[in-house]
């Protein structure tokens, strides 16, 4: 256990945090839980938790103030789990820096899953020297190529500029906006139909099946993920 990673529980409601709380023990994680955004930003300081279940209906302040806090801090993830379930609200958070966005009610199982995936991204890490395979495709960032099933993917410079943002940070959802301001630049972040265009091209060259893709996820309404585990 000593090795095990630490994880942060912030959540204000009793008897989910019990609950949540035994099932990241059960699960082999060193487990710490606090109600309120003081008490996290202390222990966070203090422990420098791997990952941080972050809630974000807190009584003394926002989560979302929180989420750039903890992210200024050092290399933790950080994985809202809240009942906030409106589109502006996933977005806010994951343009703040959160790795994941966990809607209530949840499946504890899915939520572990989302933990261990997280984690391992942020133990591997990744470079612009290193390559990611995500089923049969695989993404060289450092030499600007890609590959299907052995086979050199032509891809125009916008293409590969979004596919390299999603590779950076696989699994996770990257918002609409991030991409835009990242490939296009910060004058053309409200353009979505620019980004759906080229995630159709993305998908024709890349997918076995366009219609349903696998490798590039849409998270409706918010933005997209690069599954690395894609069939």
């Amino acid at each position: 256990m000593t090795n095990a990673p630490r994880v942060l529980l912030v959540e204000d409601d009793a008897a989910i945090r019990r609950l949540l709380h035994a099932a990241l023990t059960r699960a082999g994680y060193r487990a710490s839980q606090v109600g309120t955004a003081r008490e996290a930003m202390t222990l966070v300081d203090i422990e420098r938790p791997d990952a941080v279940l972050l809630d974000l209906g807190l009584p003394d302040r926002d989560g979302l103030e929180l989420v750039q806090l903890i992210k200024a801090r050092g290399d933790m993830v950080v994985l809202v789990v809240s009942a906030r379930s409106e589109t502006e609200e996933k977005v806010a958070a994951l343009d703040l820096g959160a790795d994941d966005y966990i809607t209530k009610p949840f499946d504890t199982e899915e939520l572990l899953a989302r933990i261990r995936t997280a984690l391992r991204h942020r133990r591997g890490g990744t470079s612009a020297s290193e390559q990611l395979e995500a089923g049969p495709v695989t993404i060289d960032l450092a030499r600007r190529r890609v590959k299907r099933a052995g086979e050199e993917v032509h891809l125009t410079p916008k293409e590969f500029g979004v596919l390299a943002e999603l590779a950076r940070h696989p699994d996770r959802v990257i918002s609409h906006t991030q991409l835009l301001r990242n490939v296009w630049g910060p004058a053309q972040e409200d353009h979505v139909e620019y980004l759906r265009i080229v995630i159709r091209a993305l998908r024709h060259k890349l997918e076995a099946d366009p219609a349903q893709p696998r490798l590039i996820v849409n998270e409706l309404g918010i933005g997209y993920r690069l599954a690395s585990e894609a069939g």
